[in-house]
């Protein structure tokens, strides 16, 4: 049996496309997605709920916090990273 641990988060870049960018809440600054477009995302679970939310990175936003609800997106590809 091996000691290896592996390190939390696992090291692999994750990538989305948004299947949904309607409904934008008319407080929300920041960026918001555009339909169809792929990109780099973290699922994080949130810290309240519990729930599954996606992160784009390299996404600014000021208000409300910047994460997506998971229905907005489809996982396209996970990529290894060593």
């Amino acid at each position: 049996m091996s000691k290896t641990k592996l390190p939390v988060p696992l090291p692999m870049q994750q990538y989305a496309r948004c299947v949904n960018a309607r409904n934008r809440p008319a407080d929300y600054i920041g960026d918001w997605p555009a339909r169809g477009q792929v990109y780099p995302v973290q699922m994080r679970r949130n810290a309240h709920s519990g729930h599954w939310q996606v992160h784009v990175l390299g996404f600014y936003a000021e208000r409300p916090y910047g994460a997506f609800a998971r229905h907005r997106f489809e996982p396209v590809a996970q990529i290894w990273l060593n």
